[in-house]
């Protein structure tokens, strides 16, 4: 089954490295391609291709929020761009 959120994920360039993606329960967890260590989840926010963007807390050990004030819902490439870009999401790889 080809999934298009999938197969922009692993079309996506971070200067970390690649990503991997695979649907779990209602979102996408995404996995550093070299280590296979989770980076972030991506979970459907609104029907116009929006996502909350969340990191795992080392410390919940949960999935967790990223945003000082709640949750961050972005457009697809901007949430890829905002996961490549800040080390919250890169800490346990």
């Amino acid at each position: 089954m080809d999934d298009d959120v999938i197969m922009r994920i692993a079309q996506f360039r971070s200067p970390r490295g690649s990503l991997v993606a695979e649907r779990r329960n209602r979102g996408y967890t995404l996995y550093d391609a070299r280590s296979g260590t989770p980076v972030a989840r991506l979970r459907p926010a609104k029907p116009d291709g929006h996502f909350e963007v969340l990191y795992w807390s080392l410390w919940k050990e949960r999935w967790s929020s990223t945003g000082p004030f709640g949750s961050t819902i972005l457009a697809l490439d901007d949430a890829l761009t905002c996961i490549a870009a800040e080390d919250i999401f890169w800490v346990s790889t």
